[in-house]
C-alpha cells in the first residue's frame, strides 16, 4: 500500500496541474458545447478532478486519525498525573471511546489505501498507470564498452521485467562490433510499468575495467534511457500524408537473409523531421508496426514536453522525470556499488542489480 508521504506528495502535484489555465479552459469549453467531442486535456483535467477528490478523503482521514491520536496523549498525561480525581474519571472514559474510534478509522483508512491504485490508477503527470511502455538504451560515451553496458541495462530490465509478470517486445535494434548494443528499442506491457519505469530515463554511468583493458585501469562509459509511455489511440493521431516511408535492406546478425530482402524500414514524420527505424522483424509489415509504435510514441513525448513548458510557473523537477542528459545513476565495479545520484543513497552486490534486483532502487526512489 502506498504511504500518506506519497499521496500527499502526489495530492500537491496534481493541484499544481490543475492550476494550468488550457487544462480549465478546455473542460470549460466542453462543458458549455456539450455535443463537441472531449479534448485530450478535458479528459485529463476530469480525470485530475476525480484523482484529487479520491486523495483528499485519505488525506483527511488521516487527519482525523492524528487528532484523535493527540486527543489519546492528552488523556494519558491526565491519568498519569492524577492531579483531579474527577478529571481522571472524565479521562478515563473518553480514553476508551478514542481508542475505539481510533481503531474504527484506521480501519477505513487502510480500505481506502487498498483501493489507491485499484479504483483510480496510480496518476504520475498523466493518467499512465498500467499503459504500455516504450524503452530506449544507446550507448554513450566509452565505445564499445558503452554498446556493452547498454547490454547489461538492457538484461536488468528484462530480468526486472520477468519479476513483475511483464510482456517485453523488441521493436528496434543496433549492435556493435563486439556484440553490444548501439541502440536498442523495446516495449513492456501487461502490468502498472509507468509508476515505476519512469525513474529509469536519464545518463546511466558504468566505471570497470574492460576485458580488453591490458593495465587495469578503470575506465567510464555512459549510456542513456529514455522511458516512453506508448500512446492510447485517443491520445495521438498521425496522418498517412505526415509520413515518408522508405524500405531497405536490413543488417546486422540474420546471416545471409538479411541482405536478401527490403524488409527495414524507416518512417519520417514530417511535420516535426522525427526519424525512426525497425528492422529486427523478417517482414515489411511488423517492423513497420514496430517503427510507428516507436514513432508515436515520440511524438506524445514531445507534444507532452512543449506542453509542460507552457504551464505557468514552472514545477520544480523531481525525482523520476529525469532528462535524457541527466546523470542518474553510477554502477562502480571496482568498489561492488550502485548509486543513485537523485536521492544520494547507495546499494552494493551489483552484479544482483545487474541481474534484476531493482525493486528496492525503484522503492527507494518512489518514497523520495
Amino acid at each position: 500500500m502506498p504511504e500518506i508521504g506519497i499521496i500527499k506528495k502526489e495530492y500537491e502535484e496534481i493541484l499544481q496541474q490543475l492550476s494550468d489555465p488550457e487544462l480549465i479552459y478546455n473542460w470549460e469549453k466542453v462543458d458549455e458545447q456539450s455535443s463537441s467531442p472531449r479534448s485530450a486535456n478535458a479528459r485529463v483535467f476530469e480525470e485530475l478532478i476525480k484523482k484529487k477528490n479520491f486523495l483528499e478523503k485519505i488525506i483527511d482521514k488521516e487527519k482525523k486519525i492524528e487528532e484523535i491520536k493527540n486527543k489519546i496523549k492528552e488523556n494519558q498525561s491526565i491519568i498519569s498525573a492524577k492531579e483531579d480525581s474527577e478529571l481522571v474519571v472524565l479521562a478515563e472514559g473518553e480514553l476508551t471511546q478514542l481508542i475505539e474510534k481510533q481503531k474504527f478509522l484506521e480501519k477505513e483508512l487502510k480500505e481506502l489505501l487498498k483501493g489507491e491504485g485499484q479504483a483510480l490508477p496510480n496518476f504520475s503527470g498523466k493518467n499512465l498507470g498500467g499503459q504500455a511502455i516504450i524503452i530506449e538504451i544507446r550507448a554513450g560515451t566509452g565505445g564499445e564498452e558503452a554498446a556493452l553496458f547498454a547490454v547489461d541495462i538492457f538484461r536488468m530490465y528484462s530480468k526486472y521485467a520477468k519479476t513483475q509478470g511483464w510482456n517485453q517486445r523488441i521493436l528496434d535494434s543496433r549492435t556493435s562490433e563486439s556484440g553490444g548494443y548501439k541502440e536498442i528499442i523495446f516495449e513492456l506491457k501487461n502490468g502498472n510499468l509507468y509508476s515505476k519505469m519512469k525513474y529509469e530515463g536519464g545518463v546511466h554511468r558504468v566505471q570497470r575495467i574492460p576485458t580488453t583493458e591490458k593495465l587495469g585501469r578503470i575506465h567510464t562509459s555512459t549510456a542513456t534511457v529514455a522511458v516512453l509511455p506508448k500512446p492510447k489511440k485517443t491520445e495521438i493521431k498521425i496522418r498517412p500524408d505526415e509520413l515518408k516511408i522508405d524500405f531497405y535492406r536490413a543488417s546486422g546478425p540474420g546471416g545471409q537473409y538479411v541482405n536478401k530482402r527490403e524488409t527495414a524500414v524507416r518512417i519520417t514524420h514530417l511535420p516535426t523531421g522525427l526519424v525512426v527505424t525497425s528492422q529486427t522483424e523478417r517482414n515489411q509489415l511488423q517492423n513497420k508496426e514496430n517503427a510507428l509504435s516507436i514513432l508515436e510514441a515520440r511524438v506524445l513525448e514531445k507534444k507532452r514536453m512543449e506542453e509542460e513548458e507552457k504551464i505557468a510557473g514552472k514545477r520544480k523537477t523531481q525525482v523520476g522525470w529525469a532528462k535524457r542528459a541527466e546523470k542518474i545513476r553510477t554502477y562502480n565495479f571496482p568498489q561492488d556499488r550502485v548509486t543513485d545520484h537523485r536521492i544520494k543513497k547507495s546499494w552494493h552486490h551489483l552484479e544482483k542489480i545487474l541481474d534484476g534486483d531493482l525493486e528496492k532502487i525503484i522503492s527507494a526512489l518512489k518514497k523520495s
